[in-house]
Order: C-alpha cells, then sequence, then structure tokens
C-alpha cells in the first residue's frame, strides 16, 4: 500500500546521520493503515508513525481528497491538549520519490493561459434571436460531440458513481453549499429543505444505476468554454469536481445556460435559446444513443439551477425571473423523466406550486 523504498530514501535526506530505516505495518482501521518507522541513529531510536488512506469510499476516493485530510490533521492535531503531534504531510510523486508538502497556510494553482471568447459571449449574442445561426449551430454541434467523446470512456465503481450523486447534493460547492451562499430572504429555508429533500429521493433511485459512471468534465459551463476566433475549435478550462461521474452532469452544466440567458434576457423560454437546447440535446443523443439520461438528470438540473439562480453570482437576476428558475428546478425533480420538449409546462406548472 505503500512505497517503503521511497519513504525510506525521504527518511534519509531528513535525517542524514541514520544507520538503520526499518518500515513495518502496525495495522489498518476503517479508513486506512498505519506504518511504524523505526530509525537507528548515533544518538539512538526515532520511531514514527505513518498513515496511509485506502483510496476508495468514504470520500477518499481522489489523491486530492487524502490529501486535504492529511493537510487537515497537520493543521488540528496539535491544537487541542494531550493529542499526538503531526509532524509532516508527505506526497508520493508519479517519478516515485517522496516529497513534502506539510506547513503551507494557502495553496496555489499554476496552469497555462487560456486564449479566446468564453461561450458566455455567445449566450448573450442570442437574445435578439429567433433563431440559430450557421455558427452558433456548429458550436453546439462541437459541443455535444466533445461531451459524447469524453463520456465514452466508461469505469466500474459503484463508489464513484455514488459519491457523484452524493456529492452534487451535498457538497460546499454543489446544492446545499450554493444554497448556504444565498442571501436571506431570496428563498426560505423551508423552501431550500424542500429542494434538497427531492433530491434526496432522486439519490435513492439512482443509486440503481452505477452503470452509466464515465469520465466527466465536471463544470463544463460556458465561462470554462472558449472558442477560437474562427468559432470552429475551443478549449475548456477548470475542469473540477472530480473526474467520474453521471453523463447528466456534464450536459445539465452547459443545458441549464439556454434556459437561463432566455429566461433572463426574454423572460421565457423561446427564440434561439429554445433551439440551442434542442440541438445541444439531439446532438449529444445522435452521438451515444443515451435516451437514459433523461431518467438522471433531474438533481444535476436543480444543483445547476441553485447557481443561476443565486444572487451572488448574477445580481441582476430579476425577482421575477429568478422565481421561474426555482419552478423549473421544482417541475423537474417532481417529473420521474426529464423530457425537453415540456421546459415551457415544467416552468408553468411548478410556478403554482409552493415555492
Amino acid at each position: 500500500m505503500i512505497n517503503q523504498d521511497a519513504i525510506v530514501r525521504h527518511i534519509r535526506t531528513i535525517i542524514p546521520s541514520a544507520i538503520e530505516i526499518k518500515i513495518s505495518k502496525l495495522g489498518s482501521g476503517v479508513h486506512g493503515a498505519g506504518f511504524l518507522a523505526d530509525i537507528t541513529t548515533p544518538s539512538g531510536n526515532k520511531r514514527y508513525v505513518l498513515k496511509a488512506m485506502f483510496p476508495e469510499n468514504l470520500g477518499h476516493d481522489y489523491p486530492s481528497d487524502r490529501a486535504a485530510s492529511f493537510l487537515l490533521d497537520l493543521d488540528e492535531f496539535g491544537n487541542i491538549p494531550k493529542h499526538v503531534k503531526a509532524l509532516d504531510v508527505l506526497a508520493e510523486l508519479k517519478d516515485g520519490t517522496v516529497k513534502s508538502i506539510g506547513g503551507g497556510i494557502e495553496y496555489y494553482l499554476l496552469m497555462e493561459e487560456a486564449s479566446g471568447t468564453s461561450y458566455f459571449t455567445d449566450l448573450k449574442a442570442m437574445r435578439n434571436q429567433e433563431s440559430l445561426s450557421e455558427a452558433d449551430r456548429i458550436k453546439i454541434k462541437l459541443l455535444a460531440e466533445y461531451v459524447a467523446e469524453l463520456q465514452f470512456v466508461k469505469k466500474e465503481s459503484r463508489s464513484l458513481y455514488w459519491r457523484k450523486i452524493r456529492d452534487t447534493i451535498g457538497h460546499g460547492e454543489c446544492l446545499m453549499g450554493v444554497f448556504d451562499t444565498y442571501p436571506d430572504g431570496t428563498l426560505s429555508y423551508r423552501q431550500m429543505a424542500e429542494i434538497e429533500k427531492l433530491c434526496i429521493d432522486w439519490r435513492a433511485r439512482l443509486k440503481r444505476k452505477s452503470h452509466r459512471l464515465c469520465r466527466v468534465h465536471g463544470d463544463f459551463h460556458p465561462g470554462n468554454i472558449w472558442f477560437d476566433e474562427n468559432g470552429t475549435d475551443f478549449i475548456v478550462l477548470d475542469r473540477s469536481r472530480g473526474s467520474w461521474g453521471d453523463a447528466a452532469d456534464d450536459i445539465s452544466a452547459l443545458a441549464i445556460n439556454f434556459i437561463f440567458f432566455s429566461i433572463m434576457l426574454r423572460g421565457d423560454y423561446s427564440g434561439a435559446y429554445k433551439q440551442a437546447m434542442d440541438e445541444f440535446i439531439r446532438a449529444y443523443i445522435d452521438a451515444t444513443s443515451d435516451s437514459e439520461l433523461f431518467e438522471t438528470i433531474a438533481p444535476f438540473f436543480a444543483f445547476r439551477g441553485a447557481v443561476v439562480a443565486n444572487p451572488f453570482f448574477y445580481p441582476e437576476l430579476s425577482t421575477e425571473s429568478r422565481k421561474k428558475i426555482f419552478a423549473f428546478i421544482k417541475g423537474v425533480l417532481l417529473e420521474e423523466r426529464f423530457e425537453p420538449g415540456k421546459i415551457s409546462d415544467y416552468i408553468k406548472s411548478a410556478s403554482m406550486l409552493a415555492l
């Protein structure tokens, strides 16, 4: 479970006087296993315990999950009386070496610079269009085929699929976490809980569908899609929230914006926005034959709807338009199967419900 040779080499860099280093397993628990590092030095023996986490279940599926847990341990072990002290957090690299990543008070991601124009520009331009331009159709087809190609890669893991559903509802960056950033008065706590409880019912329903686990972008929204000046190619940014999930995650992340921008800029669901949604869904289904998507997308739409209805993200959205987004969310959650042709009906029928 651990790379003992790499750990021994790392220990020798921080304790050059070590004469002998022995690594032995102490035992296993629910979360992981413990190992003893027994180090013989000229001044006597030093003994340290090394903890490793199992890479599945309990929210530890990705290396970043395990790093986050250990970094929290390093920060907090010494902050209460009588607790054993944590000394460092070690990272095993792809080249088989080990290095320290402990001691940080903040972390930064360094990446390449992106160029181009975000897809938000195209969405805003559709405001006065009753139908799509040819350039719009080309971009929509490219986007649908891109996610279809991503999701062609499958994986067998009930744990990861259940993780995606759980995170979509309960993670701090997803539905419940987004609701917790709402200014008071936007939606009552009871109303938020009603949507959350409907999503939990969906979680039970989706647990049977772990065969759908596939590779996803994880945050496929317009700000993370940048087209070149010709509009015939694009790059994507900020893949996040896990690399495996349900195809509905990526589809809803983009599709909610056709609904949102139409409601925000036109007052209803119509014109080029409706055409864009129809074309995007059609192109995706043509590429994947994934009609089961409509039986899983509801809680993902709920999360993405909560994002675009958030006054913190879109303060310019009118109260009336915000109510229509909430109506769409509830309308979709109350149906067993999402039907793209009924989007206007969801908004109208759900608006009669208590929100």
